[in-house]
């Protein structure tokens, strides 16, 4: 087998994949999310501009703009972030969150939150906050 026809099943192969993943309803999936440097500035892997401010997420492999309703199981808090980047590039991470994504879930001072996220194909970008 050739480099080349190597190439094209491996390609034909991750491409199945993300047909499967989509025809599902939902997924869901458990982790552990960090969040952007305060400090970052840049363009993301979909070419938009980062913008602190707005509710997103990078995820290695979801499309960009899959909306993901993600949850701190402990404090109940949630969000909903929309892909539009790659990464984490950090073994055993999950998501990397938009600095308003880890305020609005109370996690800047921890750094690290054990998350739940599932794939809201309709969703849109709101906040939901448990506790006060």
């Amino acid at each position: 087998m050739t480099l080349r026809s190597f190439l094209a099943c491996a390609v034909f192969f991750a491409f199945s994949l993300f047909e499967t993943a989509s025809a599902q309803p939902s997924s869901r999936f458990t982790g552990l999310a960090a969040f952007y440097s305060p400090g970052y500035a840049g363009r993301t892997a979909s070419g938009e501009r980062y913008d602190p401010d707005k509710f997103t997420a990078a995820h290695r492999v979801l499309p960009f703009g899959t909306h993901l309703r993600v949850t701190d199981p402990r404090s109940r808090r949630s969000v909903t972030v929309v892909v539009n980047d790659r990464g984490p590039f950090t073994k055993g991470r999950v998501l990397d969150l938009s600095l308003a994504a880890a305020k609005a879930l109370r996690m800047t001072g921890r750094g690290l939150l054990r998350v739940t996220a599932t794939s809201e194909p309709d969703a849109g970008l709101t906040t939901v906050a448990a506790k006060p």
